[in-house]
């Protein structure tokens, strides 16, 4: 069978991606878009865990580096227009 020319990405690629998608989600002042995009990356790489085509792997992670730069562009965005009241959720109590 004659290979595609997709090179799948590395272990340690998938490793980055999925580390910076969760550092980039910290980054979110609102309590909610930070958790909804912890969760939602941590879900995202669950189901494509098992994943084995070097095609599907190669789509899921190109999917994966434009989320990043999504969620890079939308983090800076809120940080400008974010409320200067804290959520209840992101107050320590004393």
């Amino acid at each position: 069978m004659a290979a595609s020319g997709v090179a799948a990405p590395t272990r340690t690629e998938v490793l980055q991606l999925y580390r910076s998608l969760l550092r980039v989600a910290r980054q979110f002042c609102d309590y909610n878009i930070r958790e909804y995009s912890k969760r939602r990356t941590i879900a995202a790489f669950r189901d494509n865990k098992n994943l084995t085509d070097p095609s599907q792997l190669s789509a899921a992670f190109s999917d994966g580096n434009a989320q990043l730069e999504v969620a890079k562009r939308q983090a800076l965005v809120y940080s400008l227009y974010a409320p200067k009241v804290k959520s209840i959720m992101d107050i320590k109590p004393s």
